[in-house]
């Protein structure tokens, strides 16, 4: 065990709260969505039942309408801002209104499969993963495409895909708020207060409304389809298939969820710019942004070498790769959150689907690359493309789980 497995061991250590980890003490000090997932695989590299409680405690706030948040608020911390009377969420916990990238199936499969004898506590989870997904197919389906109404929602917060729906939104009724994100973390690597206030807007009408979806549906200014949500839960739901498959439960839903998906995906399809980037659904515009969520077509399957220009482009432009925002665009901010920086937990995802549709020695290249910048820059959130300087929170969760999943030299890859 290298000294960097070693460091990554005892983050996951530190940022668990029992039965769950936080994403880093201070910055996020509650249960994330899909933080928690990648959490999990870190945790399978040296103890297995810890990965299952981690998602079995995010799943143990699933909604009766079969929504799982993105927040958990398991202990109230008023370090954190908005918390949960601001959110009003209607589950078994306190939580966010909202849900995140579905990725739980997909780790789930391939948790099974690293270790087998755990069966019984995947077959405890598979219906709720269904009923999740079928509130995706529910809720957030438009001919396909999968939508979100709130960037919080994607895990791509602040990207510029959001600039031109923000844009037509006039955030009125918002209270005087405190923003602590900034004591944490220089402002300069944190969303606008222009962007906040339009958060904030969002929260209030979904709060209002008792996250009423079918009311949210008609009224809210934001509706956009995305790629993360749309790629993630095309991938989840095959994942999903193969495991109700093993366990004999009905497939037949999943089946045309997938089918529809596949053909939604089209709907992401700029062919302007020749890539897969989101669609306002209000506006009916595409927003023109090269994404590293852009590539996540090859984890849903989708997409055949349509996106290997862009990304042959965008990994010769940078020193690491893949940046969140085309460096090319002119909302590229190197070290501003979603505009610019590297995320290793995507880079994980991009790189499976790099190796499954046949880019073994991109994938490969991906990994070593990410493997280095984590390797003389430590656990950061995110990442400069730039020089690999750190940026966001430290001892950040998700990329020491990634480290042990994926990116070590000595990891055991799922």
């Amino acid at each position: 065990m290298t000294t960097r497995d070693a460091e990554a061991r005892a983050i996951l250590k530190g940022n668990d709260r029992g039965g769950y980890t936080v994403p880093t003490a201070g910055l996020y000090p509650y249960q994330w969505n899909w933080d928690s997932v990648f959490a999990a695989i870190g945790f399978a590299e040296h103890d297995m039942d810890r990965a299952w409680t981690e998602i079995e405690t995010l799943m143990s706030g699933q909604w009766p309408n079969g929504m799982v948040p993105h927040i958990l608020f398991h202990k109230v911390d008023p370090s954190y801002f908005p918390g949960p009377d601001i959110w009003r969420g209607v589950g078994p916990i306190p939580s966010s209104g909202i849900s995140q990238p579905p990725i739980a199936a997909t780790f789930t499969r391939w948790l099974l499969e690293m270790d087998g004898t755990f069966e019984d506590r995947a077959r405890a989870l598979v219906p709720g993963l269904i009923d999740w997904h079928r509130w995706f197919m529910t809720w957030r389906n438009e001919g396909g495409a999968i939508v979100v109404t709130h960037p919080w929602e994607t895990g791509r917060d602040n990207c510029p895909d959001w600039d031109g729906p923000f844009a037509a939104i006039e955030p009125e009724g918002i209270e005087d708020y405190y923003r602590r994100d900034t004591t944490h973390v220089v402002e300069e690597e944190r969303p606008r207060r222009w962007d906040y206030d339009r958060y904030l807007y969002l929260v209030k009408l979904g709060a209002e409304c008792g996250w009423d979806e079918a009311h949210l549906r008609e009224i809210t200014p934001f509706r956009v389809a995305d790629p993360t949500m749309t790629f993630t839960l095309l991938r989840s739901t095959r994942d999903l298939r193969v495991l109700a498959d093993r366990m004999d439960l009905p497939t037949d839903d999943l089946d045309d969820w997938i089918t529809e998906m596949e053909g939604g995906s089209e709907r992401l399809w700029n062919a302007e710019l020749g890539t897969y980037d989101c669609l306002d659904i209000r506006s009916g515009q595409h927003t023109g942004v090269v994404s590293n969520a852009s590539f996540l077509a090859w984890y849903a399957g989708v997409g055949g070498d349509r996106m290997q220009r862009h990304f042959d482009r965008i990994a010769g432009t940078t020193r690491y790769y893949v940046p969140s925002t085309d460096p090319v665009h002119p909302s590229y901010e190197p070290k501003r959150y979603w505009r610019g920086p590297v995320w290793a937990m995507m880079n994980m995802l991009i790189a499976t689907g790099l190796h499954e549709a046949g880019h073994e020695d991109r994938a490969e290249a991906l990994r070593v690359n990410t493997r280095d910048m984590i390797a003389e820059n430590g656990f950061a959130e995110y990442f400069d493309p730039r020089d690999g300087a750190a940026a966001g929170g430290r001892n950040f969760t998700w990329t020491a789980a990634i480290w042990l999943a994926w990116a070590s030299d000595s990891a055991r890859r799922a």
